[in-house]
């Protein structure tokens, strides 16, 4: 699908949607913000109206050479990526779709990156600028020109991962980049998890270009991108069996095998600093996969507790993929410092008074 370079404004659609938060903001009604609606089951469940800002799709402007895309929030994640593909251009973060009605305002809200994350950045580096409806029913723009609101927050950055508990966003403005000329992708395996992290380690201290690094089932697999001539060298040295570049998009999306659901195994993130030893815990290696060259790490178990546990005490922290109501957890996120609880509650209050946005998304009470 491709979308023409601009658009003209859907006023009509945006003062809807503008109306319809004013009226919950006065009547203190709580909204249930959704787009694809395709990422319901990351988070808390969301008792409210329904607002759907899927119609409000669309590119608004499109400039290759200065590689900046501007489009509408319920723009579907495809029709983007197939605009930009046209140009030989990309999203970075490489935005995982857990469905063909996943938009690009899910991507920023969720704030979820791809394989190539930890090489190139997070949603947040990519994220320019946006128009946001605020409680009042405003249609405001932050970044660019204008960086901050009067509260003297960087608006734009915190609604990405915010999951729509501060506002709801209406457009967002992206730095986007070229493709990489050349690409390879390869498999070595016989490698256990320890070697895998030890060679990540070793390779990550040279100019590689390596842009994916995953491993499950003693399998070691990368994604090496940029000059042909780097990348012909690097696959030479490295040898391996080639990989189909499918792969990434199966992992990215969900789809590869591991991820099909399991009885009584709820799925969890684990996010970790690099270069992190296997966690001590009693998982099976088959419910382990490593992405972000083993700073992400899915993992199989019904064991949350020494799960988050065992993050914490490496310094990084576990969040359940799997919905309470399909045997996941109330709280998928890790419970919050009471001092950062405290300034959640404080952004919380600045930017939604009446806690009308996506209430008890991220956490109750929030």
């Amino acid at each position: 699908m491709t979308l023409p370079a601009t658009l003209p404004p859907d006023r009509d659609i945006s003062e809807a949607l503008c109306q319809q938060v004013a009226n919950a903001y006065q009547s203190r009604a709580p909204l249930r913000i959704v787009g694809g609606d395709t990422r319901g089951f990351y988070g808390r469940p969301v008792d409210g109206i329904t607002l759907d800002v899927a119609e409000h799709s669309g590119i608004v402007s499109y400039d290759p050479v200065e590689l900046i895309v501007t489009v509408r929030a319920g723009t579907p994640l495809k029709a983007l990526e197939a605009a930009l593909d046209e140009k030989q251009q990309m999203l970075p973060f490489e935005p995982p779709r857990f469905g063909q009605a996943s938009t690009i305002g899910g991507a920023v809200a969720t704030g979820l990156s791809g394989p190539r994350r930890p090489w190139a950045g997070a949603v947040r580096d990519f994220v320019l600028g946006t128009r946001v409806i605020t409680q009042e029913g405003k249609l405001l723009r932050f970044g660019g020109e204008v960086m901050k609101n009067v509260a003297g927050y960087d608006v734009s950055r915190l609604m990405a991962g915010a999951q729509g508990t501060l506002g709801v966003l209406a457009d967002i403005s992206f730095k986007v980049l070229p493709k990489p000329a050349a690409s390879h992708s390869l498999r070595l395996d016989d490698m256990g998890a320890e070697e895998a992290l030890k060679t990540l380690s070793t390779l990550g201290r040279e100019p590689l270009p390596i842009t994916a690094a995953a491993w499950h089932q003693n399998a070691l697999f990368l994604r090496l991108e940029g000059g042909e001539s780097s990348v012909k060298a690097t696959r030479e040295r490295l040898g391996g069996e080639p990989l189909e570049a499918a792969f990434w998009d199966t992992l990215r999306d969900h789809r590869h095998d591991f991820f099909t659901p399991k009885s009584g195994q709820p799925l969890w993130r684990a996010s970790l600093p690099a270069h992190t030893a296997p966690l001590d815990i009693d998982v099976d290696e088959a419910d382990i996969f490593y992405d972000w060259a083993g700073s992400q790490r899915w993992i199989r178990t019904g064991d949350g507790e020494a799960l988050r546990g065992a993050c914490k005490k490496a310094g990084g922290h576990a969040t359940c993929f799997t919905p309470a109501a399909r045997g996941g957890v109330d709280s998928p996120f890790t419970p919050l410092d009471p001092v950062v609880e405290k300034y959640h509650k404080r952004l919380k209050a600045e930017l939604d008074t009446h806690g009308i946005f996506n209430p008890g998304r991220l956490y109750a009470g929030l």
